[in-house]
């Protein structure tokens, strides 16, 4: 199935999942929680507030080798903006791609989204697990804070309202 297709398909719209697509243009779905939306609003708040020069994009589909997979949280300058507007699905990777863990997530199932990402073009993936601890990973590995929004918490305090 064409991303086209996933986005039209008008009995897709209201399901409680993210929908991806596969390498064989399958739907994949993966339920959402209160706790992954939470993480979700706070690291979008995070951003917008220290990161400067870029748009913060919720639910970004980026096209990848392995079909659509869809980023919880993107942030990407104005010059990835300027190049690409608003496509139905990004085919390039904007530079910040962000995870959030879902309990139905495997470890091999994020390595292999931060691999896709990094084939696609980002600079750095960024992974928070259900408890609000992130992770930053650039090409060469892992980091201790990210190189692009260097002031951003590895905690993120999602119980305190």
């Amino acid at each position: 199935m064409e991303w086209k297709e996933v986005v039209e398909d008008p009995s897709l719209r209201d399901l409680p999942y993210k929908i991806e697509t596969n390498e064989w243009g399958q739907i994949v779905m993966t339920p959402a929680s209160g706790r992954h939306a939470m993480c979700q609003g706070y690291i979008i708040e995070w951003l917008n507030r220290l990161a400067r020069g870029g748009r913060t994009l919720p639910e970004c589909p980026i096209q990848t080798s392995k079909g659509v997979r869809v980023a919880d949280v993107a942030w990407t300058s104005a010059a990835f903006l300027k190049k690409y507007g608003a496509p139905l699905s990004f085919p390039e990777s904007p530079e910040i791609v962000i995870e959030v863990l879902s309990p139905s997530n495997s470890t091999t199932e994020m390595e292999d989204k931060r691999r896709l990402y990094f084939e696609a073009g980002a600079r750095e993936f960024w992974l928070c697990d259900e408890y609000g601890n992130v992770r930053f990973f650039n090409l060469q590995g892992e980091l201790k804070r990210s190189e692009f929004i260097g002031e951003f918490p590895r905690h993120i305090d999602i119980d305190v309202v």
